[in-house]
Parts: structure tokens; sequence; C-alpha cells
């Protein structure tokens, strides 16, 4: 589905260059209205007889993405006749088999290209949107069917660019289209992400501005969702960005049940969509997800790019650059922006009070002591995690290394303080992991009203206690000035066992996937167990193996797992993404290429069937010609 969507959206690219005669962005109006968010919660136009009667109009609106009272920009934006504009725009949401009669006016000073207004049904067959143009001035009658349930959108133009280069003002005419099957209508959210930026993310450059929205608002201003403990939440996500979004859920599992691309949507049948914590959706491409809350809290929805969820100045502009970090008052809210939704979720006081998990004498306890690596400097420096388990704390370390794997066991307790010996604050988040809010490790928002979790200050520690649900592939890391931090090295994997079994690395092997420090050399590589050139892996002949992959890099949202032997693609299975363990209809054997996403982990099952030697490239994702790996590591397969 990935490689469709990219597809798609560079068959769409072609078409839209045609257009590509109007570079120059609308001029001013004389006066303009002030944009409403819109939370997609009511759809547009009069729906009588199937058959939707709507009236739009692209036209400027004053945009205050930061809050009401913060700076504003003059933009692009959909809305209907007679009504403010909204980004995004008016909500087309239709029973299936609904006929839309539309009327599209063009209120801006440049022509505006239209997609997505067309009926879906005829797109499963191969033949592309070609859009509309509309003159400046132009009114237009749009007559179309949908038929197909699923997610979908429009979006617009004024500057001529194709959708995955739309990364101006025009960035924020998009609309969300959803057609329901028939029958009541679950409740559920739409989110549209959207994204105003001053280059593209494949210009490889540092970009100034990076305006990241939800529903037209960017965080903490984005709307906060409310459920009670043991309520269904229902979501559909649209990417309306030039950029790939890791998108990660703390302390729960979702079932991806659906995915599109904007023209076609593939719902699967009911249990069968995969199970994650964190989903990779690509520009242009959609996606509908479910999940049960069953702790209660605050807890957190984002994008797993730093850059698309870090603090910024108003419209997304770059806040001046120091040395070293300003401490912040509250992380969540000071330290974060972008693409963030939060979540809150109360008791269900229906159920007895919940007996915590385990005595506190049964707990395993761990010291995670977070200390300052030889070399570095203040500006870029080298951190670390230091495990002591009851043993003497390990010797100080230098340069860049990156933490050691957490072996834990399925339903033992555990306590792991967090000891800080930076001169800066820190926290630790337990990604994956199925976790009281409390602990979760998002300093000054994780626990609930009068409990609210601490960022760790210098000098200080924090105790976290859970108690893994389930075996699989974790990752712990720090989730305080994470750019500055993840690259200092406080990233690394949780390795849960099940009862009983014991940690052999002789055929278990972790692989964690991280960025170098420096911006130039994160475009050209990444780093494979800390290192551009890793210690091979010794595997042996005939031994089934596991392959456990952890992606915390910080620029490349998708990168692809190529396993190679004589230069040709080598037999593996996917065995577990993000922890859960692949059903066996779901799980792929074959020499099969995988991508993973930021916050992502995959576990691969490998037999080799004699001696030899493989190698595992590491490469940007998506159909692109031959090119060099970004890294590569050698596995020895010995008698």
């Amino acid at each position: 589905m990935r490689v469709a969507v990219i597809a798609l959206l560079v068959a769409t690219a072609v078409q839209s260059a045609a257009h590509a005669r109007h570079e120059r962005p609308p001029s001013r109006a004389a006066a303009s209205d002030r944009v409403v968010p819109n939370d997609n919660r009511i759809p547009a136009g009069v729906l009588r007889n199937g058959v939707l009667a709507l009236r739009i109009v692209a036209r400027l609106a004053e945009w205050h993405p930061d809050g009401d009272s913060a700076p504003g920009a003059e933009v692009p934006a959909f809305a209907e006749e007679g009504k403010a504009a909204n980004i995004p725009g008016p909500l087309i949401r239709v029973p299936a088999g609904t006929v839309v009669a539309l009327t599209v006016r063009n209120a801006t000073s440049a022509p505006l290209d239209l997609f997505g207004l067309v009926d879906r049904t005829a797109f499963a067959t191969g033949p592309r949107d070609g859009g509309a143009t509309l003159a400046p001035g132009e009114v237009r009658s749009i007559r179309f069917r949908l038929d197909a349930p699923g997610t979908y959108y429009y979006w617009g133009t004024t500057t001529g660019r194709p959708f995955i280069s739309r990364l101006h003002e025009d960035s924020q005419l998009t609309g969300a289209i959803v057609v329901d099957p028939a029958g009541p209508r679950a409740s559920d959210h739409i989110l549209v992400l959207g994204m105003w930026t001053d280059t593209n993310s494949r210009a490889f450059t540092i970009r100034k501005r990076i305006l990241a929205v939800i529903n037209g608002r960017s965080w903490p201003n984005t709307e906060r969702y409310q459920y009670a403990v043991g309520d269904t939440a229902r979501w559909r996500v649209i990417n309306a960005t030039i950029d790939a979004h890791p998108m990660h859920l703390h302390g729960f599992y979702f079932r991806v049940d659906a995915r599109g691309n904007g023209l076609v949507d593939t719902l699967y049948a009911a249990g069968r969509g995969d199970l994650v914590v964190t989903e990779t959706v690509l520009p242009g491409a959609t996606y509908a997800m479910s999940w049960i809350p069953e702790r209660a809290g605050n807890w957190l929805f984002h994008c797993h790019i730093p850059d698309h969820f870090a603090h910024r100045g108003p419209l997304g502009m770059a806040p001046p650059t120091t040395d070293s970090p300003s401490p912040m008052a509250n992380h969540a809210m000071e330290g974060m922006g972008g693409l963030v939704a939060g979540v809150t979720v109360t008791p269900d006081r229906r159920a007895s009070a919940r007996v915590a998990s385990g005595a506190e004498e049964a707990r395993r306890r761990l010291r995670l002591v977070v200390r300052r690596n030889g070399g570095g400097t203040d500006e870029s420096p080298f951190f670390g995690f230091a495990l002591q388990d009851g043993a003497a704390l390990p010797a100080a370390e230098a340069g860049l290394h990156f933490g050691p794997p957490l072996i834990l066991e399925r339903g033992t307790p555990v306590s792991i303080t967090v000891v800080n010996t930076l001169s800066e604050p820190t926290s630790v988040h337990w990604h994956g992991i199925e976790l009281e809010s409390y602990f979760d490790g998002v300093a000054g928002f994780s626990g609930s009203s009068g409990h609210i979790s601490p960022a760790i200050a210098p000098g200080d520690s924090f105790e976290a206690r859970f108690t893994p649900p389930r075996a699989g592939t974790f990752i712990y890391h720090a989730h305080v000035d994470e750019e500055r931090q993840l690259l200092a090295g406080l990233a690394g994997a949780i390795v849960v066992l099940e009862p009983g079994e014991r940690f052999d690395s002789t055929v278990d092997h972790v692989v964690l996937i991280t960025s170098p420090t420096s911006f130039s050399d994160q475009i050209a590589g990444v780093l494979l167990d800390g290192s551009t050139t890793p210690a091979p892996l010794v595997l042996h002949a005939n031994v089934r193996q596991r392959l456990r992959f952890v992606n915390m890099t910080l620029r490349r949202p998708v990168l692809e797992l190529d396993l190679l032997r004589d230069g040709k693609p080598a037999a593996w299975s996917l065995i577990a993404k993000d922890g859960a363990t692949l059903p066996d209809a779901l799980a792929s054997p074959g020499a099969v290429r995988r991508t993973i996403g930021i916050g992502e982990t995959l576990d691969f099952a490998i037999t080799p069937e004699s001696p030899g030697d493989l190698r595992l490239d590491v490469r940007i994702g998506g159909p692109r010609p031959p090119h060099q790996p970004m890294g590569s590591l050698a596995l020895h397969v010995v008698p």
C-alpha cells in the first residue's frame, strides 16, 4: 500500500505539473475573515433524497494556528458560502451511494487547481484524478457520486504545485471526505494533518518554518479527546502534508482498520488489520484506527519526528538557537508543538478500584543512570544510559553510545529508578509498554489531575513502575528536548521475554538504528548499533535466529531493510511489529524488503541453511532507482 500511495502521488504530480503556469501566490485581499479550525464533527451542505447540495468557496482568510491571541497569517482556505473559512476545509460526509452536487467559487486572485472531487469507484481500475482548474472569480458546478465507503479528501492549490510540493500558504487547502457504509454511523474523530514549511523535506536543508497542525491547530492548542475507560475510540487520519509521519500512540495498541491513498481505500476484515503503537502515514495517505483506552490518565498521539513536534516560535518559525537548552517549566506544554494530540481518559466508575499488579516486594528493581559521556560539546553532547541491576555501576564511557537492552519478563513487575546526573532535565518514555499514565514519561502531562509526572531535574530521580503484559521488542528513550537528547545517545531497546525464558545473544540479536549527530551525516547515513561500521553479527547455520530492529532515527520517517546473500534477496519472516506477535496469517515469510518507520520495531525469524555471508542494507524508503544504502551490517553464518 505504501508503494501504491507514492506511485499515485507521482502520477498526480505529473498531472498537476501541467498547471504550473501560475507560480505566483495569490495577492492579498482588501479584507479577510478569520479561519475557524474545523474539528470535522459537522458535515457541510444539505443532504436530501440521496443528494448532497454543497457550495464552497476558496478565499483568503486570517489563520491563527497557535491560538486566537497568537500571531496569524493570511492564507487561502475553503469555506461554505456564507460561513467562516475552515482549516481543514468543510467536511463532506455522506452515506455510500450519495450524489454530491457541488458548486465551487474561486475568490482568490490566482488560478485554483482542484483535485479529489470525483467518483472513487473508477479509480480501483487505474484512472487518475485529472482535476479541474478555476480561473480567478470563476464558478464551477461539479457533480460526482460516492459509492465506496472509506476515508478520502479533496485538495487544491493556487500555485500550480503538485501535492507532494504543496508546502507554502496554499498547503492548507484540504478537506476531508468520508463515505459511511449503510446502517448506523459509528462515532469517530477525523484528524487531518497539515503542514506549512519553507522547503521540501527532500531538499535536505534545515527548515526555518515548520508549522505542523492537526485540524488547523498546533499543539498545545489542538483538540483534547475525551474518553472513559472501556470506550471504543475510532479515528480517521489523513496526511495532507508533503512529509511522512510516524504517528505514535502512548500507552495503548491500536488496530489499523483501513489504509487508503485518497482515491482508493482498503478496509480490512474485522480483527485483521495490524496491531501497532506507531503507524507511518505517507504523504497523501489515509488510515482508520480503533483502540480501547483501558487505563485512565493523560496520553499523547504524535508524530515521532522531533522536528514535527518540537517547540517552535509563532507560525512555526524556529526559535533562536543556543548552545544549551533553556529550562522549561512544563515540557509537554512549553517544549512540544506541532503534530501532537492529547487524550484524557477518565476512570470507569462502574468498575472496582484497580489492584496493583504484583506486591511491591516482588518487583525486580533496576537503576538506570543518565550521565554525560566523555567528549562532545555543550552544543552537541554525548549522553548515556548506564544500567545498574544489583551490581556496581559500569565505568563511564566516552563518545556516542546508546542504551543497553533492558531485558524484562512478561508478567513480572519491575521498578526502574531513573537517576539524572546531567546538568539539564530529562525524562524517559517506555515506548510501546502498556502501563499506568503517571509512569509514561511525558513530563508535565502524564498522569491525571493533581498527579502529573514531573521532569527529572538534575541530581534528582524518578521511579517508573510497570508490569509488561506481553513479550516483544519495545523502546526506551528520552522525552525531553528530544532532538538534542536522542542524538546524544538517550535511546535503547527493551526486550520482554516469556516467563522462564532466558535471553541468548547467540540466537537473539538486537539492532538499534539511530542518527548521527551532525545534520549532514544524517542526510547521508544512519548508525547501526551506534556505528557506521558496526561489528558483524554471528549466526549459526540451521539454527533459528531472531533479529529485532528498532528505528530511533530522527529525520528519515521510512527506511527499508534488505537482507541479501550474494547480492540477492535472502529469505526471512516478519514475526512481530511494535512488540505485537503477528498471527500466522499475517506473518510474512520469504525474501521480502520491509519498511520500518521511526518509533517502530520489527522482529524477524531467519534460519540460514548453510555457512556464508549475509548483508543487511538499510535504505531510504520508497520506489527509487538503486542507490547506496545508508548503512550496512554484515551477518556471518558459521557451522
